[in-house]
């Protein structure tokens, strides 16, 4: 398959069963030349879509100026075409560093620079800024999600890329690119989960299944909290004002210049989601004497209005359990303007597990890294990724890495899970 940057060619037959058709690749430059219902209705008959790779969720980084090329964001929107009908379809970004990415590839470029070789521009198939897994090969059936594999990976050889990475994607898109021959690699974050064993029906039946340990040590940081003279208020959906908006924009710029950084996310990419994805947003605001002092902001897989727990056909228990199991929740952002002893474990965890336990969402995922997360229950979970690297002897060095870094990642889980906060013979998230 041949093309061009920001044009199209004739693609390879998928498969015998369409062995008459061809398809129209098209590389286009923003999603927003994409229609947004068409978009979200192929992304929707995913096996694991997320908010984060809805259409207004993607238009919003580039109106708000967060994800642009100026900020080393630079959109490439990869598809497939039967006609006017869109087969595939994968958000590609050209990055000219590795920030904001959370798979980290920093040692594969200074070997590149110091061997006189460009690492960037490279291409990620991500979403700017945003380590959660999901879908990332939007497609009609495994064989197109192969196809769209293939036409990115030829539109880089043409571009001469260094290299393409799939992060944080499901295990469709990992078999899709394995098939296509790219290297495959894991990451480690901490996911809360009401999946396996009986459904929690509030915060003390959770804490039932922790380790004495574990659970006096969550109780005394709660109390600390209750203690200190802070309290909580949870807004959902567009109970969400302006002016809580504007707060929790100050509480999160306040968490990037404390570590010496500007924000990754603009307010006008706030205020797109508070207009165009309402329903997807539960903020948490702390207060102490009638005045607000910190915020955490989580995403949700669906409207916590319209499938809340009160609101499903039958009370959340074992045979409930189908029925909320896709149902996530999603740590993100979070800032404080005063220091409180254990506000932050408050804000970002215990608030959003209570909270996901009420409304009968089945996990909660506490975003990249943190092994402190384990002793709040947020138990090891494998985020893969996938990379194809053009130079054949880099590719095969860092194949070799991979191997040793997957075999040090496999211990180094096994040595997590045997420090697992559950209380002997409770079940494992699933």
């Amino acid at each position: 398959m041949k093309s061009k940057q920001g044009g199209e060619a004739t693609g390879p037959r998928i498969d015998q069963g369409m062995a008459e058709n061809t398809i129209i690749t098209r590389v286009l430059t923003s999603v927003q030349q994409l229609d947004a219902q068409t978009w979200n209705a192929l992304l929707a008959s995913q096996t694991t879509p997320t908010p984060f790779m809805r259409h207004e969720y993607l238009a919003a980084m580039e109106r708000s100026g967060s994800a642009t090329p100026e900020t080393g964001w630079n959109a490439r929107i990869i598809t497939l075409w039967d006609g006017n009908e869109l087969l595939a379809a994968c958000a590609l970004y050209l990055k000219t560093h590795s920030y904001g990415e959370y798979v980290f590839d920093w040692a594969w470029a200074r070997a590149y620079e110091q061997h006189g070789l460009p690492y960037y521009p490279k291409a990620v198939l991500a979403v700017p800024f945003t380590p959660v897994p999901g879908s990332r090969l939007l497609a009609r059936s495994p064989a197109l999600r192969v196809a769209l594999v293939r036409a990115v990976q030829e539109w880089a050889a043409v571009m001469q890329l260094s290299s393409l990475h799939l992060l944080f994607g499901d295990a469709d898109d990992l078999a899709a690119c394995e098939q296509a021959g790219w290297m495959q690699r894991s990451g480690l974050q901490f996911h809360w989960s009401n999946r396996a064993g009986p459904v929690w029906q509030d915060f003390e039946g959770f804490l039932a299944s922790l380790n004495q340990e574990k659970r006096k040590k969550i109780r005394q940081e709660r109390r600390k909290v209750r203690e200190a003279g802070v309290s909580f208020r949870t807004l959902a959906g567009p109970e969400i004002g302006a002016a809580d908006w504007a707060f929790f924009y100050r509480c999160y710029e306040r968490t990037y210049l404390e570590h010496g950084n500007p924000p990754y996310l603009a307010p006008e990419f706030f205020a797109a989601m508070a207009q165009t994805m309402p329903e997807n947003w539960v903020m948490f605001i702390a207060e102490r004497d009638g005045q607000p002092i910190a915020c955490s902001l989580i995403a949700v897989s669906a409207d916590p209005a319209r499938v809340s727990a009160q609101n499903l056909d039958e009370t959340v228990t074992d045979q409930a359990l189908p029925a909320i199991k896709n149902m996530a929740a999603y740590g993100r952002y979070w800032g404080a303007l005063e220091r409180v002893d254990c506000l932050h474990f408050e804000a970002c965890y215990y608030q959003p597990i209570e909270w996901c336990i009420a409304h009968g969402f089945a996990s909660f995922e506490g975003g990249a890294q943190g092994e402190h997360k384990m002793a709040r229950a947020l138990l090891p979970v494998a985020t893969p990724s996938a990379h194809w690297v053009a130079h054949p002897a880099f590719a095969d060095a860092i194949a070799r890495f991979l191997d040793r870094e997957g075999a040090g990642m496999a211990g180094y889980v096994q040595e997590l899970q045997a420090h697992s906060p559950l209380r002997r013979g409770a079940p494992p998230a699933a």
